[in-house]
């Protein structure tokens, strides 16, 4: 397996849960501290740092210190790469469809006129 493959199982499988879509959401309109994330869901601080720090492996958002607090903040190239990708398989998989659809529309279509039948 590729660099390339283990960095889009990372993207995947962070941005396979709501909570860490929308934690990425938030910090990529702004830098966030992990407190005030947390204070927006329902769940525990721990969870929430959970949730950052799989966002943070994936290489979706990046963390600073500032004083006690982390600051997260989105890395806009990083999405932007999962959307370079997923546009790719978007093209590959138009390609093939069309491709099929051709092949129905010309395996459909009679080359000759049937003759007629005798009576």
């Amino acid at each position: 397996m590729t660099e390339d493959e283990d960095r889009a199982d990372a993207w995947f499988h962070a941005l396979a849960d709501r909570t860490r879509r929308d934690i990425l959401r938030r910090v990529l309109a702004g830098e966030h501290s992990v407190s005030a994330l947390a204070a927006r869901y329902d769940m525990s601080f721990a969870a929430v740092q959970k949730h950052v720090a799989v966002l943070e492996r994936a290489g979706l958002i990046t963390k600073r210190r500032q004083g006690r607090e982390a600051l997260a903040s989105g890395d806009v190239a990083a999405v932007r790469s999962v959307g370079a990708m997923l546009s790719d398989l978007e093209s590959l998989w138009r390609g093939r469809i069309s491709r099929i659809d051709e092949l129905i529309t010309t395996d459909t279509e009679p080359t000759e006129k049937p003759e007629p039948k005798e009576r």
